[in-house]
């Protein structure tokens, strides 16, 4: 058998090779030079195609060649990100849209299919966004566990010095902020899933009771009984303790849920 056909019958018998897929093309909008370039170089880092502009005009002219939208939301002078989600909603409605802001806006309503709020929506969020709209525009189904990405925004509201749990009626920790597993000597990631009175027994059945409360009246605890503090918090010096507080939440998955917060202070 010659080379040639030899070479045929491979062939044959390989067949054709899948085709990989293209690059998704995403539009990042944004009037500063320098956010542009930094968002640019890690999304083709990734593996997009970014198209950049820094106008709305420009931004415009080039939406019949994208696949998902990154908007800056103020741009300047008065005009908007959300100007370009609108034209673009209009002209091309299964495109996904995500808006970037320092602060979040009423108006933002149901232009846009998702928001980051700049400052504490990092990259890794950006990047798992696209993702997630990659995914569906492959016909994949999408799974996206937002339970980290909803429990840090409260954590960051409340603040770098405070102590943040996060636990269903039962006492299961959804979330737990860096303060308090550096404490404990474990990663964040460690503690969902486990039961605060398991790990904790010293709490005893009291504080299990005040969790089940507030979870389920939606009431407020403030521990005022002498500012004893949640006793599996480590006391600083004996003249320091914890003010603690329980506040209800609904959960991620919308449960009744509890947070407790807790911060060092001095006794008078």
């Amino acid at each position: 058998m010659s080379e040639d056909a030899s070479n045929t019958g491979l062939r044959t018998l390989v067949g054709p090779q899948p085709v990989p897929p293209s690059p998704i093309r995403v539009l990042l909008l944004d009037d500063r030079e320098e956010n542009l370039v930094l968002r640019s170089a890690i999304l083709r880092q990734k593996g997009y195609r970014v198209v950049t502009s820094s106008s709305i005009e420009e931004a415009e002219s080039k939406l019949a060649a994208i696949d998902i939208a990154v908007l800056d939301y103020h741009l300047g002078s008065g005009k908007f990100g959300t100007d370009v989600a609108e034209t673009l909603r209009r002209k091309r409605p299964q495109v996904p849209i995500i808006i970037l802001s320092a602060t979040l806006e009423r108006r933002f309503g149901g232009i846009a299919d998702m928001h980051l709020l700049k400052g504490y929506s990092s990259v890794d969020d950006l990047v798992n966004a696209l993702r997630s709209f990659e995914a569906k525009k492959r016909g994949r189904p999408v799974v996206v566990d937002a339970r980290d990405f909803y429990y840090s925004r409260i954590s960051m509201a409340m603040g770098d010095d405070i102590v943040l749990e996060i636990l269903d009626r039962d006492g299961n920790w959804q979330f737990v902020n860096d303060y308090f597993a550096a404490m404990n000597g474990h990663k964040r990631g460690w503690f969902v899933g486990k039961n605060l009175f398991d790990q904790f027994p010293q709490l005893g059945d009291e504080w299990r009771e005040i969790v089940r409360t507030v979870s389920d009246t939606r009431e407020t605890y403030i521990d005022r009984r002498g500012f004893r503090g949640a006793s599996h918090l480590p006391q600083k010096s004996p003249h320091w303790t914890w003010n603690v507080l329980i506040f209800p939440i609904k959960l991620h998955d919308d449960r009744d849920g509890a947070v407790l917060t807790a911060r060092l202070i001095e006794k008078k």
